[in-house]
C-alpha cells in the first residue's frame, strides 16, 4: 500500500483545531499518512511543517482585507501550485471559505484531485445559494450540524455528519463548581453569566442593554452573583463596561496561567443557574454545561433590515435549531430592550427545567457519547477517497 497523501489547510485558530483533530484521527487510521499544508500549531503538532504563517490568513472586514489583498492573493495562487505539485489523494480545506474555497477552485481547474471542505456553511440560515457555488469544486463536505448533510446534498456534494468539536471538550466536575462558588464566595447564591460577546463591536454594541438589563434582575433578585467571563481580546471592554455592575466578578483570562484560566471558564460556564450571552457558538458550549440560557443580540439598523430579508430561519440559537425546540428565549434586533431581556432571565430562573431536556438533546445530537469528532472525519475522509 503506498503511503496516503493529505494536503491540509487551515486559516483561523478554529479551524487549527479542527484540523490537529483530524489529523490526528487520519493518523490512527492510517498511520503511513504523509501531511503537507498550512495550519498552526495544533497540526503543527501533529506533525505538519506549515508553508507559512497561518495567521496571515486570519483578516477579518473589508477594511482589514483590502491593503492585504494582493499579498493574500498571491498566497491563494502558491497553496494551488503547491497543491497541483504534491499531486496528493485528498484536499482538505478548513473553514476560512474566502481563501480555501479560492485554493480548492484552481485546483479543481486544473487536475482531478478529491476535495474536502470541513465545516459546511451556513446556507440553511441565509445566501442557499452558496452550497451550488461550492459544488463546483467541492467534492465532499463534513459538516458539525446534524440538519446539514441534505443542503449540501442537494447541491450535488456528499456531505458527512461528523460531530461538533464542543462534544469533545474537557467538561467541569461537581467538584469543580462546588470550589468555584466557594472561591468567588458564592455559596448557595443564584448566579448569573453574563457572556457580552468576543468582539470589540459586540461589546460595544450590546454593552448598554446588557447593563441595563443586569441592573434590573439583580433588583428583582438582591441576592444573585454575577460573574463575566471575558475574552482576551475584549477583556479591557469588558472590564469597563462592568465597572460599576453590582456584586460583579470580571474573570480575565490574561492573568496568570493559560489553562488555569479555561478551567476556571468551564467551571463558571457549570456553576451558573442561568446565563444571558450574545448570539454565537457559545450556546453550545452552555448546553454542554447544561445551563440554561437567554439569548440577545443586535446590529446596525441596516445590517438588521438586511440580514432580516435575507434570514431563512425563525431562530438564530444553535440549541434551538439542533434541538428542534424553541425552549431558549431570545431578544434579537428590536427585541433586544432592558426589560424584555430582564424578563426572560427571570422566566428562565423561575422555570429553568424546560431548557434542560433540550439541552441534553442539543449534545446527544451533537455526537457526544460516541466517536470524536476528529476521527469521525477521519473516517469520512478515508471512506469517501475509499
Amino acid at each position: 500500500m503506498t503511503a496516503l497523501r493529505v494536503f491540509i489547510l487551515a486559516g483561523e485558530p478554529s479551524g487549527d483545531k479542527l484540523g490537529g483533530a483530524l489529523m490526528a484521527g487520519l493518523k490512527v487510521l492510517r498511520p503511513d499518512v504523509v501531511f503537507e499544508g498550512v495550519g498552526g500549531p495544533l497540526m503543527q503538532a501533529e506533525g505538519l511543517v506549515s508553508r507559512f504563517d497561518m495567521s496571515e490568513l486570519s483578516v477579518m472586514g473589508l477594511a482589514e482585507i483590502l491593503p492585504k489583498y494582493r499579498h493574500l492573493k498571491r498566497r491563494i495562487t502558491q497553496t494551488a501550485d503547491a497543491v497541483l505539485s504534491m499531486q496528493p489523494d485528498v484536499l482538505i480545506t478548513i473553514d476560512s471559505p474566502d481563501f480555501s474555497l479560492r485554493v480548492a477552485k484552481l485546483v479543481k481547474a486544473r487536475s482531478t484531485i478529491r476535495t474536502v471542505h470541513y465545516v459546511a456553511p451556513t446556507v440553511w440560515a441565509w445566501r442557499a445559494g452558496r452550497a451550488a457555488k461550492m459544488a463546483r469544486h467541492i467534492d465532499q463536505v463534513l459538516a458539525l450540524l446534524p440538519f446539514e448533510p441534505p443542503y449540501m446534498q442537494a447541491a450535488g456534494m456528499r456531505c458527512d455528519f461528523v460531530g461538533h468539536p464542543v462534544v469533545a471538550e474537557p467538561v467541569a466536575t461537581s467538584a469543580d463548581v462546588a470550589a468555584f462558588r466557594a472561591t468567588h464566595a458564592i455559596g448557595d447564591a443564584p448566579m448569573l453569566l453574563v457572556l457580552p460577546g468576543s468582539r470589540r463591536s459586540e461589546v460595544a454594541r450590546l454593552g448598554e442593554a446588557f447593563s441595563a438589563a443586569v441592573a434590573k434582575i439583580k433588583a428583582q433578585h438582591p441576592t444573585l452573583k454575577i460573574i463575566v467571563p471575558a475574552a482576551a481580546p475584549v477583556a479591557d471592554a469588558v472590564l469597563a463596561l462592568t465597572a460599576d455592575w453590582p456584586e460583579t466578578t470580571v474573570l480575565d483570562p490574561r492573568t496568570g496561567d493559560y489553562n488555569i484560566a479555561m478551567d476556571e471558564k468551564r467551571a463558571a460556564f457549570a456553576a451558573a443557574d442561568v446565563a444571558l450571552a450574545a448570539s454565537g457558538t457559545v450556546s453550545l458550549e452552555l448546553a454542554a454545561a447544561d445551563t440554561p440560557m437567554v439569548i440577545a443580540y443586535d446590529m446596525s439598523p441596516l445590517s438588521r433590515f438586511i440580514i432580516g430579508r435575507m434570514l431563512l430561519v425563525d431562530t438564530v440559537t444553535l440549541v434551538n435549531l439542533v434541538s428542534d425546540t424553541r425552549v431558549v428565549p431570545e431578544c434579537i434586533g428590536k427585541d433586544c430592550r432592558p426589560d424584555k431581556i430582564a424578563q426572560s432571565i427571570s422566566d428562565v430562573m423561575a422555570a429553568p427545567d424546560g431548557q434542560h431536556a433540550a439541552l441534553a438533546l442539543t449534545m446527544q445530537r451533537l455526537g457526544q457519547g460516541g466517536t470524536a469528532p476528529g476521527l469521525r472525519a477521519a473516517q469520512a475522509v478515508l471512506d469517501g477517497i475509499g
